[in-house]
């Protein structure tokens, strides 16, 4: 695979292969002797893989960006690559024109991404993000769903009536509901409380 995408860049204008590494440990060392502009890392390498790659390369320096080029799109690849430093995420089904364009937009600093791993991002940062309630919160909604009141619910948790209200204020706003019936069937939904 490294031959053949050393072969894909050797004709492109702007673009010189200056080395090739087997394996993270290489391309680090390589990395810091040389100090290439752009480093192509695959995730998935022997001796240090591309995520600790990247950061090393990125630790020590070197003005090197890196690109990562793989076959994996998980949101979790793509999360941590991202995380370690990584300027763009190409997969390796990109063709001769994308990745020599990657490249020359990694080097000014740009950040690249293959268009499925930009959709997943984005539909990422679309999701809500996750709700989580208080153990008192849930003993209390969860109280609800029993049918009880709120003087109830105060004996019930041995707290007092003005407290339960408050927790209760709580719940709707992080469910973003208006009543208890409501705050009941969402945190069900939602897997916060179980019956």
């Amino acid at each position: 695979m490294r031959a053949g995408v050393a072969a894909l860049l050797a004709g492109e204008p702007g673009i010189e292969i200056v080395g090739e590494a087997g394996d993270g440990r290489a391309a680090v060392g390589l990395a810091e002797r040389l100090r290439p502009d752009v480093a192509l890392v695959d995730l998935r390498m022997p001796v240090l893989d591309g995520v600790s790659a990247t950061t090393e390369i990125l630790a020590r320096r070197t003005g090197t960006r890196v690109l990562i080029l793989t076959t994996y799109d998980t949101d979790e690849e793509i999360e941590r690559a991202v995380e370690a430093g990584a300027v763009g995420y190409l997969l390796k089904d990109a063709t001769r024109e994308q990745l020599a364009d990657a490249v020359r937009a990694a080097a000014r600093g740009e950040t690249v991404l293959a268009p499925r791993v930009a959709q997943r991002l984005v539909a990422r940062m679309r999701q809500p993000a996750p709700v989580a309630l208080t153990a008192r919160e849930a003993e209390v909604l969860d109280a609800v769903a029993d049918g009880l009141s709120n003087a109830e619910i105060g004996r019930r948790l041995v707290i007092a009536e003005a407290t339960v209200k408050t927790h209760l204020l709580r719940v709707f706003a992080k469910l973003d509901v208006s009543d208890r019936t409501r705050a009941v069937v969402v945190a069900l939904e939602r897997g916060l409380i179980k019956r």
